[in-house]
Order: structure tokens, then C-alpha cells, then sequence
């Protein structure tokens, strides 16, 4: 069962190099993903925290984290997505 939302004040910020997230996609738009599920390798991330994708210095997604189950998590940048849609 998803870990439910408990949002709080304190959220931190995942960042991860694109060519290291493993990720599915599960909404796009115009072949950018804005929905993805992707591997969770840190304990300490929860619903609530944002996720960085960075390709150098160019952010490719910025969404929150809004579920957690079984070592995967769940995000969405619904307007500036850069992430191909694909499934990896």
C-alpha cells in the first residue's frame, strides 16, 4: 500500500544526474514525461520533498514527490518537463 502523504513544513530536494534515474513514465505531454515513477535509493526522502533532475546544469524536471511504495516513488512536472517519454 503507498506510503500516505504526511507534508510538513521541512521538505528537502532530491537532486539526481538524468543519466542515473532509472525511471517509468506515467503521463506525458508532447513526448516530455510530467508524471514519472522512479527508483528511490534514499530512506529519508518522503511525500512532500522535490525532485531535481539535472542534465550539468540544466534542470530537466522539478516536481514534488507525492507517493512512495515498495522502493519507488512517484512525481510530477506538469509544465517544464525535459525528460523524454519513455520507458527505461
Amino acid at each position: 500500500m503507498p506510503e500516505t502523504p504526511k507534508y510538513d513544513n521541512n521538505s528537502q530536494t532530491l537532486a539526481i544526474d538524468a543519466d542515473e534515474l532509472v525511471f517509468d513514465t506515467l503521463e506525458n505531454e508532447n513526448g516530455r514525461a510530467t508524471v514519472i515513477r522512479f527508483q528511490l535509493h534514499n530512506p529519508h526522502v518522503r511525500p512532500g520533498d522535490m525532485l531535481v533532475v539535472l542534465s550539468g546544469s540544466d534542470i530537466h524536471f522539478h516536481g514534488m514527490i507525492s507517493y512512495i511504495e515498495d522502493g519507488w516513488a512517484t512525481a510530477a512536472d506538469r509544465r517544464g518537463s525535459l525528460l523524454p517519454a519513455t520507458v527505461q
